[in-house]
């Protein structure tokens, strides 16, 4: 089962980047990773691209199937809700030109910063009941996923985009074009495995929860006996 599961995985990424790459070989310009919106428009943007769509629908994914263990597995809410709100830290990050543009400028900036305060207090507050609901899941082949995908995030993409490292390396050939290519792709599989790490999470919570005695979360729905601290 493990092993069909990531071979799932290997298949649906390299489908998405497959086609993604053969609607921009087909017709150039599809992906549309630079859209020009006006005439004061110098340098273009690419939120309008698949890409870009496809990056935020994987990350609302995530988020939901996140809040979703939170919900219906209590004991795992103090890990997953903190990974929720990461996931929309993701989010607002990859809305941040409708944000600029519709909201008010640098807004997404203030907005990122107020989740993730809200994500440090929440583990501030309950870090026993943290502590506790990650000794149970970890080993988690699911979070070490979600930790590669935001190191590529945050520790790769972030630097590797850098405007001096292209024009040092390509010199009079540098097209910035071709650093907006770069950073989107590797944007997607970074969220690609942060899906993949949050479905292999959902998993692990189900089946750890399913180890639990039926006959103990019966008498627990029932009222026959107190509700304690256990595995899910």
């Amino acid at each position: 089962m493990v092993l069909i599961r990531y071979v799932l995985y290997f298949l649906g990424v390299a489908l998405i980047i497959w086609l993604l790459t053969r609607l921009e070989g087909g017709a150039p310009g599809s992906l549309r990773l630079q859209v020009f919106t006006g005439p004061g428009d110098l340098l273009g943007t690419s939120e309008f691209s698949p890409v870009e769509i496809i990056q935020s629908f994987v990350l609302l994914v995530c988020g939901l199937l996140l809040v979703w263990v939170a919900k219906y597995f209590p004991s795992q809410r103090p890990v997953a809700l903190p990974f929720a709100g990461s996931a929309l830290i993701f989010l607002i990050r990859e809305l941040d030109y409708f944000l600029d543009t519709i909201v008010a400028r640098n807004f997404w900036q203030a907005l990122m910063a107020i989740v993730a305060a809200l994500i440090i207090v929440y583990v501030g507050r309950h870090r026993r009941r943290f502590r506790v609901a990650w000794l149970r899941i970890w080993p988690s082949p699911g979070l070490t996923l979600m930790f590669a995908g935001a190191l590529i995030v945050f520790a790769f993409a972030s630097f590797i985009v850098h405007e001096p490292l292209w024009t040092a390396t390509l010199g009079e050939q540098y097209q910035p074009l071709a650093v907006v290519v770069v950073e989107e792709f590797v944007e997607l599989i970074a969220y690609l495995l942060w899906l993949i790490g949050t479905i292999e999470y959902v998993y692990q919570v189900r089946v750890i929860a399913a180890q639990e005695p039926q006959t103990a979360v019966a008498k627990r729905r029932a009222g026959r006996q107190p509700r304690s601290a256990g595995r899910f």
